[in-house]
């Protein structure tokens, strides 16, 4: 049991010590003390009132809860900037009336990031998901709502896996 206690006395600080710039959420700021996300504009071709706004929102509000990152509107440490390039509704599964029984609602981001003081972490990438809807239902109200929070959170989250989980 002693034994046990210095074990856990020396080897808990040494691994929190190790994890360095490394949160417990998995991200890596590295020497960043910044970041910007500039506006996202709504380049798809179906363009939905709002949606640029509330990408851009959502893509800052996952980075400050995830970092200790300051949010700025200008010469940010990492930068994020692009454009909604997809924003589709389209049937998925049809009824025996020939009717949608099911509609998908896509959302598309491409997205450019730079890291000041990684330049070598730079990127430009495409970043997509969907959510499936009734076909009986309209993409309106609550069904919306709850479509573009699941779409945001898994974008904004894949967006900052890959631009600051680099393990």
């Amino acid at each position: 049991m002693k034994a046990l206690k210095y074990i856990l006395f020396f080897a808990i600080p040494a691994l929190l010590l190790n994890c360095g710039v490394y949160s417990l959420s998995g991200v890596d700021i590295g020497e960043a003390k910044t970041f910007q996300v500039n506006y996202f504009q709504n380049n798809a071709i179906l363009v939905e009132p709002g949606l640029d706004r509330d990408f851009t929102i959502a893509l800052q509000d996952l980075i400050l809860n995830q970092t200790n990152l300051d949010l700025v509107t200008s010469n940010g440490d990492l930068v994020y900037e692009g454009e909604i390039t997809e924003y589709r509704i389209s049937p998925t599964t049809a009824t025996a009336n020939n009717t949608a029984a099911q509609n998908r609602l896509t959302i598309g981001v491409k997205v450019r990031f730079y890291n000041k003081n990684k330049e070598d972490e730079d990127f430009d990438r495409n970043f997509s998901f969907f959510y499936d809807f009734a076909g009986s239902s309209q993409l309106s109200g609550s069904t919306k709502d709850t479509a573009f929070a699941e779409i945001f959170e898994r974008i904004t989250q894949d967006i900052i896996n890959a631009s600051l989980a680099n393990w």
